[in-house]
């Protein structure tokens, strides 16, 4: 007699998170919905590095140093690495209520507030927790169905409670937050001196040309050149 063996398809966290976001590679990779500022992002770093690379850092490297692409390249490098890992990571974003759990807290917070009559705006649920033996009030979330924890706020293109939020960023694909702020902050440090670095040495490129095609020489003023170079 053959056991036939069932087997149940165990589902994950990111698959039921109802949330705005994308995800890949088996929830590995987590961005928003809205991705078309990030890939002209992509498309502005790579074109521009690419044409850097194409016509300045040969001749650059011929006649100042070897070692002016093999430094822009590790910093390029260094750039796309904490672009594509702050666009690809997960921010912070907090759990939201399981239908118990809401259902409960709103028990909760109708016993604490008592019915509210029809027409009138509810007041303000707020809860106040201690925290290092001072009071912190925690914020409820009515979309997540949570109290925040302080400083965590509710973005409205990922639909997402985010802790540490700091705001949402197109250029890079994702909210900013907890877990990915120290990338999003690396990645502007680094896209900052790689754009001086290039615009520094596409300066220096302009200006060694000018000297090689004799387009910068010293101009020796002769009489009769200009109007007032006549002897009193």
């Amino acid at each position: 007699m053959s056991a036939v063996m069932v087997t149940k398809k165990i589902t994950r966290k990111w698959e039921k998170l109802p949330g705005k976001n994308t995800f890949c590679c088996d929830g590995r990779v987590m961005m928003a919905r809205q991705k078309g500022v990030f890939y002209l992002t992509l498309f502005l770093i790579m074109g521009t590095c690419s044409l850097f690379f194409a016509f300045e850092c040969p001749y650059l490297a011929v006649h100042l140093s070897p070692a002016i692409p093999v430094f822009a390249a590790l910093l390029f490098l260094f750039v796309m690495a904490m672009l594509l890992r702050t666009s690809f990571s997960d921010p912070g974003v907090l759990p939201r209520a399981l239908p118990e759990e809401a259902a409960f807290i709103e028990m909760e917070i109708e016993a604490a507030n008592g019915s509210v009559p029809s027409g009138q705006r509810p007041p303000p649920r707020i809860r106040n927790v201690q925290i290092n033996n001072q009071i912190v009030k925690l914020k409820y979330c009515y979309t997540c169905k949570i109290f925040r924890p302080p400083r965590a706020s509710h973005c409205s293109i990922c639909d997402n409670c985010v802790d540490r939020f700091d705001h949402h960023c197109p250029w890079v694909g994702n909210c900013v937050g907890k877990r990915n702020y120290r990338y999003f902050y690396l990645f502007t440090l680094s896209l900052s001196l790689l754009t001086i670095y290039i615009f520094t040495f596409d300066i220096v490129h302009v200006v060694l040309r000018s000297v090689d095609s004799g387009f910068v020489s010293t101009i020796k003023e002769t009489p009769g050149t200009y109007p007032f170079s006549r002897a009193w």
